[in-house]
């Protein structure tokens, strides 16, 4: 192999493993080596499709000298179980969302990066998203003027199904339910694009899935550290499905991204490239609304290329898994809000 390319090894081949490893596959300096799971037969249809090996252990994969980077895709619960001792080995990590399920294990991992000297990226792809870049800018740009509001709907649908492929997909402990395993994408954003929250109030109820033991539908007000207020709606349980919608207000502005496209871009003071911004989302990139279709991997590459470049020539990392504790301690604080019924103050 190549001298500037970085070898992977994927751990966990569910769902989200085909965005990894398409994205590896199409980033120039990267190459795929292995991949591993429990389930021997998933992980021969994985391997199969990807021209990888099959591991013969997680251990065989940490003392492969041709591994740089593992992403570790495994159940919510258990990605520090598999990342701290990646990180140990000397091994670059990508985890996925949410870094843990826990402040401590995340502030564990972020640790042993430190400790070792390697890179922590937590696959909060959805930062690359066009538009989201064009709203950052524009917050960083002060074009919103003082920010008033920022809010995030998620109306989707999962049939139950959904939730009874995966054992650990019915399971709260484990890293299951629509705040923390859906939705998080989208808190994440909130707290991306406005900054900290200082208090929430949520409830979480299930509409639609008798069967499993979570909250499908969480609803969640937001008051943020500048004084702006905010609101989550998520839900699996809305059929068919709709695409995602953030909306940013401030005194001087509001864009509202739904999907990918920007459907709304206005401000007291308009700028030539404005046109140009309302054009963004091509409207290819298939909804996940619904949980069917072949969905698009190029935010998934975008981030493993920044990886790349940033392990290969010291580019900044985009996603630290730093910049996403703050977004798993507002998750947190809606479970906390919810199961006692009061508002929760941050941090915790």
């Amino acid at each position: 192999m190549p001298k500037d390319v970085l070898g992977f090894g994927i751990v966990g081949c569910g769902l989200v493993s085909q965005f990894h490893g398409k994205a590896i596959g199409a980033t120039r300096g990267a190459v795929l080596i292995s991949a591993a799971d429990t389930n021997q037969e998933r992980l021969g249809r994985f391997c199969a499709e990807f021209g990888c090996e099959a591991a013969s252990s997680f251990d065989s994969m940490l003392s492969d000298p041709r591994i740089d980077v593992i992403n570790v895709l495994t159940p919510n619960a258990y990605h520090a179980l598999f990342a701290i001792p990646a990180l140990q080995a000397r091994k670059h990590v990508i985890v996925e969302k949410p870094p843990e399920m826990t402040l401590e294990k995340t502030d564990a991992m972020i640790a042993e990066a430190k400790q070792c000297g390697v890179k922590l990226q937590v696959s909060l792809q959805v930062r690359f998203r066009k538009a989201v870049e064009a709203i950052h800018k524009a917050i960083a740009d002060g074009r919103f003027g003082r920010l008033l509001s920022g809010d995030a709907y998620m109306k989707w649908f999962r049939a139950t199904d959904y939730y009874l492929m995966d054992e650990w997909r019915s399971n709260r402990d484990e890293g299951a339910g629509v705040t923390i395993q859906h939705a998080f994408h989208y808190i994440d954003l909130l707290c991306y694009l406005m900054g900290p929250v200082k208090t929430v109030e949520a409830r979480m109820r299930n509409l639609a899935h008798p069967q499993v033991q979570l909250e499908d539908t969480l609803q969640a007000f937001l008051e943020y550290e500048s004084g702006a207020c905010g609101t989550v709606q998520a839900s699996t349980a809305l059929w068919p499905g709709s695409d995602i919608r953030i909306e940013i207000n401030g005194e001087d502005g509001t864009a509202i991204m739904q999907g990918e496209r920007i459907t709304t871009w206005q401000f007291r003071e308009e700028l030539p490239e404005d046109d140009e911004v309302r054009k963004i989302g091509s409207g290819q990139i298939v909804a996940t609304a619904d949980g069917t279709g072949d969905f698009a991997f190029v935010e998934h590459q975008y981030m493993t290329e920044n990886f790349v470049r940033a392990v290969k020539y010291g580019e900044p990392l985009r996603i630290p898994c730093e910049s996403a504790r703050g977004s798993l301690e507002l998750a947190l604080a809606m479970y906390r809000s919810a199961d006692g019924g009061r508002e929760v103050s941050l941090p915790l």
